[in-house]
């Protein structure tokens, strides 16, 4: 492939395979298209937790043990918060927070988010673009089974304890693509797009709900290929795998192509469940085994290379 990769990504999974595929494309080559569903306010703060763990992520700070937050973070500022009696069920540390200061004041002096993101990448010496999935707000709500929640109160306050029902995004019908994704979408030179090993419900579903992605996906002319984020009916980070029981879903590679369906020509999928390609393939999906978990940086790099590699053979 010699043109152009537009990767849709979530959280931590997400901002590992966009790693991969950031250390083997050239800057140009590539847009990491992030979910924003995740977004809230917090303490008058705008937090945008999955464009944050791929950004620094691409920057090579991210937390190496949790895959998301700030290496080397410090804590006084929650502390100080606890002091005084201050909620602290969602904890910002003091690298991280530096972010989100910034952040605000450049959407209070009439910055999109996308110009927000490109100015925080670029301070971090990132190279490729990355841009949310728009810059008007889409908020992702649980139906739960103790009432609706909003995603954060859900994920984090209540730790994914409640059982989920039904996932729904607010405003998603009304919302259109940031101009980086819209322009990533139009562009003629665009190989393939890659759906990155994010939450399937929650991570991805934001984005494929904007409606000119979903027709550029019914309509599309290149391939798109996801990469699944269930390993051996686990998943490798996060609730994904509850999520999909809860739901009725197949907790497997299996039951990620049938979520998927129509609208991925190919998934990818760990050597453990090598059993699962034929029963992929014998629903119209084509399907390609490799090693999904990674670890670290080579490890990303060689998934984003065998990912392109597919891709390229469903042109």
């Amino acid at each position: 492939m010699t043109g152009t990769i537009l990767a849709l990504a979530g959280g931590v999974g997400g901002a590992k395979l966009a790693r991969g595929l950031a250390g083997v494309l050239d800057p140009g080559r590539l847009t990491v298209a992030v979910n924003t569903g995740d977004d809230f306010e917090h303490m008058g703060l705008p937090i945008s937790p999955d464009l944050d763990t791929v950004m620094y992520t691409l920057a090579g700070r991210a937390n190496p043990d949790t895959g998301w937050g700030v290496a080397g973070e410090t804590w006084s500022f929650m502390e100080a918060v606890e002091d005084l009696g201050g909620d602290t069920w969602f904890r910002l540390g003091d690298r991280d927070l530096a972010t989100h200061v910034l952040r605000r004041r450049m959407l209070d002096r009439g910055k999109t988010l996308s110009e927000a993101t490109d100015a925080l990448a670029g301070a971090l010496g990132i190279r490729h673009r990355i841009v949310p999935m728009s810059d008007r707000p889409v908020r992702t709500v649980v139906e739960t089974d103790e009432g609706t929640l909003p995603f954060q109160d859900y994920f984090v306050r209540r730790r994914c304890e409640p059982r989920s029902l039904t996932f729904r995004f607010e405003n998603i019908d009304s919302v259109d693509p940031s101009p980086g994704l819209a322009a990533a979408l139009a562009d003629p030179e665009l190989d393939a797009v890659v759906v990155c090993p994010s939450n399937p419900y929650v991570s991805v579903a934001p984005i494929l709900g904007i409606p000119a992605v979903a027709g550029f996906i019914e309509a599309r002319k290149v391939p798109v290929v996801a990469v699944s984020p269930i390993v051996g009916g686990r998943a490798i980070k996060g609730p994904a795998a509850k999520m999909m029981a809860e739901l009725g879903a197949e907790t497997s590679a299996l039951g990620i192509a049938t979520h998927y369906g129509a609208r991925i020509d190919g998934l990818v999928i760990d050597e453990v469940d090598a059993a699962l390609a034929p029963d992929i393939e014998a629903s119209g999906m084509a399907a390609h085994v490799a090693r999904t978990v990674m670890r670290n940086e080579e490890d990303s790099r060689d998934l984003a290379l065998e990912t392109l590699a597919f891709a390229a053979g469903l042109r």
